[in-house]
């Protein structure tokens, strides 16, 4: 199972004790995964799919405990693709009922924005957030890229989301997908708060124990490389300064170089893999590395003279 199933079989089994945070987060799924029906008859229903069976049974539960209505749970076996399940949970939609669940206002038009009633208290914004998340949310495996999304097909009800996600300072953003709204986090410490604030902790574990192993690879990696091109540069001076010494040895000879010259010369010569650091301290009396380097810039500008004559 994904990480994404994995964090919403986790949040589907969450008990909301509190009634308002239960009707915040029913409204929230309803307003992500819901239809309204007309029947023939003029009765009202709202259909509510999910191909999850945990978020299906959140979805009956919380309707049977705030909705005073018949609610019923129906399965249905796909034939094509996966062949996987999807339920549909039906709630009879009274005008009541769509008014107390912020769908449709007094005057019983729809309500595009958040009934401000279903998220007035902290607790019932992380439980419309939870609601979203559930309906549709996705989150991507913590070993690849960072990002958690809620998609919407409302543009004032993604804004809306966005908002609420920026209530809790995580940086929330909004992008367009088709005929979709995605309101998304890219921040791997923004998406590990909105695991906390929706109370997947869990998730949040498995998700914090693969980004500590993520980031300990990274900083190998880059201390790896940051090696390699101290090596690689180390070797490239090296070279040069081994063909700079031929080019005196060639033309007017080593011996002709001042003593501690000489001395550092012959030295690179014998032992072309060495740090200056470590010629420094084979040298008599002991150079740090800034005198070495100076030496070796004297034995560079005086090679320079004579690079042309030799052949």
């Amino acid at each position: 199972m994904s990480f994404s199933g994995k964090t919403k079989e986790e949040l589907a089994r969450i008990d909301v004790n509190r009634e308002c945070c239960q009707l915040a987060e029913l409204a929230a799924l309803i307003r992500m995964d819901g239809t309204l029906q007309i029947s023939a008859n003029h009765r009202l229903t709202l259909n509510v799919e999910s191909e999850s069976a945990p978020v299906a049974r959140k979805i009956f539960k919380l309707a049977k405990l705030r909705l005073n209505v018949p609610v019923d749970i129906a399965v249905r076996r796909k034939l094509r693709l996966k062949k996987h399940n999807s339920y549909l949970v039906k709630v009879q939609a009274v005008n009541g009922v769509l008014e107390e669940l912020g769908l449709v206002g007094r005057d019983l038009q729809v309500r595009p924005l958040i009934k401000p009633d279903l998220i007035r208290r902290q607790c019932c914004r992380r439980a419309y957030l939870r609601g979203a998340f559930l309906g549709g949310g996705s989150i991507n495996n913590p070993e690849g890229t960072y990002h958690m999304e809620i998609i919407t097909n409302d543009e004032r009800h993604a804004a809306e989301l966005c908002k609420l996600l920026n209530n809790f300072h995580l940086g929330g953003k909004i992008s367009s997908r088709k005929n979709w709204f995605v309101v998304y986090l890219k921040e791997s410490e923004h998406i590990a708060e909105f695991l906390t604030i929706i109370g997947a902790h869990s998730a949040l574990l498995e998700f914090e124990n693969v980004r500590v192993l993520k980031d300990m690879r990274n900083q190998v990696n880059r201390l790896v490389n940051c090696e390699t091109a101290n090596l690689d540069k180390t070797v490239d001076a090296a070279v040069r300064q081994v063909e700079n010494i031929r080019i005196l040895q060639a033309s007017i000879g080593l011996e002709k170089l001042d003593k501690p010259l000489r001395q550092l010369a012959e030295l690179r010569l014998q032992h072309p893999e060495r740090s200056l650091k470590e010629l420094g301290e084979m040298l008599t009396p002991k150079v740090g590395k800034s005198g070495v380097n100076h030496r070796m810039r004297k034995i560079e500008e005086i090679a320079g003279r004579f690079q042309g004559r030799v052949t």
